[in-house]
């Protein structure tokens, strides 16, 4: 969500008056890529740019892919495929061993439906987000070759394309099911092929840090520097100027409970003051939190446990699946930042199902198959 919330700025800077823009976007990957579906490139007909479809090899080319956007005033798909050993291809020697598809798509911006004024009103949605694109299709009617319909809009697209209603439905509700955007071949009544972008987008992940002692500053930078959405807990005069600058609310610990969960959102409990902690811990276990992150040692944790079997309640802390106490990946952090980095990337890990173990010890692809 980062890199389209920086691409909706350049959009917004962009002077029409002297200025086109058009929009890259990766539609497919196979084998290893540096980005995946739905990585994104924001290109002016000044040659400025923002975001990126890979790790730099490609952007070049794309810079000018993207002018013959502009200039045609058309999509286009091209190909970067990097799977042989070709001294003409662009990437290769890179070691990357894949093959992408990147759409180039030309904004207008007076047109209220483009695609760039659709991701501005998802920025802050709480629900994973489908949109679909037409990659190919051979219908000789009309030219729908990076047509864009957020799922809204499922009734404007099988009217330009007459395909089934219930058929894109199935599509999507599949896609949302394994949770990995997809591409889907579809034909209709009248035998005519189309080739179905369906792209997930998830929400920011959400942070909800319970805390107010220096060390809150630092994670709260970090995952603001990731791009996350983050709500303080504490005690307000002791929380710095900065903190209320970033976070996106502030409140007292009191107010806690009132802060609103949902599928991607994480607490961290790190007041440093045990009943605050054990109470808020209370609460937030009542809550379908996807990970709640307890900071200090696993003693605190089995002290927390004692003191819930003592009052007669039926709650296991050790085998909790979405408890994490102590909280964060075993880096050997020592400072704030250190500690801040391991918590981040342990939520990464839960909320996207990975192990947060060595890539050396994966065995397959880094990434799933899109």
């Amino acid at each position: 969500m980062k890199e389209i919330e920086k691409i909706i700025r350049a959009y917004e800077r962009t002077d029409w008056n002297t200025e086109h823009a058009a929009l890259g976007t990766v539609v497919k990957v196979e084998e290893s890529a540096y980005r995946r579906i739905g990585a994104r490139m924001y290109v002016s007909s000044l040659g400025h740019w923002t975001g990126g479809i890979s790790g730099g090899c490609l952007e070049g080319d794309a810079l000018k892919r993207a002018q013959i956007a502009i200039n045609k005033n058309e999509s286009s798909i091209v190909v970067y495929d990097t799977m042989d050993d070709d001294s003409h291809q662009i990437g290769v020697g890179l070691g990357c061993n894949g093959r992408i598809e990147v759409m180039f798509t030309p904004i207008n911006h007076l047109d209220p439906e483009n695609p760039i004024e659709f991701l501005k009103t998802i920025t802050s949605t709480r629900e994973i987000e489908a949109l679909l694109q037409i990659l190919h299709n051979t219908a000789t009617s009309q030219n729908l070759l990076g047509s864009f319909f957020p799922y809204s809009q499922i009734d404007s697209l099988t009217a330009a394309t007459k395909l089934s209603n219930q058929e894109i439905i199935k599509c999507v509700e599949e896609a949302k099911i394994r949770r990995k955007s997809r591409t889907f071949h579809l034909k209709n009544s009248a035998d005519e092929e189309f080739e179905i972008l369906v792209e997930l987008i998830r929400p920011k992940i959400k942070v909800i840090c319970i805390g107010d002692n220096y060390d809150v500053n630092a994670f709260v930078s970090i995952v603001h520097e990731l791009g996350w959405e983050v709500h303080v807990a504490g005690q307000i005069r002791k929380l710095s100027k900065e903190l209320f600058k970033i976070a996106k609310s502030v409140c007292s610990y009191s107010e806690a409970p009132n802060l609103k969960i949902d599928d991607h959102t994480a607490v961290i409990l790190m007041s440093h003051d045990y009943k605050t902690d054990f109470e808020l811990l209370r609460h937030f276990l009542e809550k379908d939190v996807p990970y709640i992150g307890l900071l200090g040692p696993r003693k605190r944790m089995i002290k927390m446990q004692n003191e819930l079997i003592d009052e007669g309640t039926n709650i296991d802390l050790t085998s909790l699946n979405n408890l994490y106490a102590p909280v964060g990946l075993d880096v050997g952090a020592e400072s704030p930042e250190e500690i801040a980095l391991s918590i981040a990337a342990e939520i990464v890990t839960t909320l996207r199902g990975r192990e947060g173990t060595p890539l050396r010890t994966r065995k397959g692809p880094i990434h799933e198959r899109d």
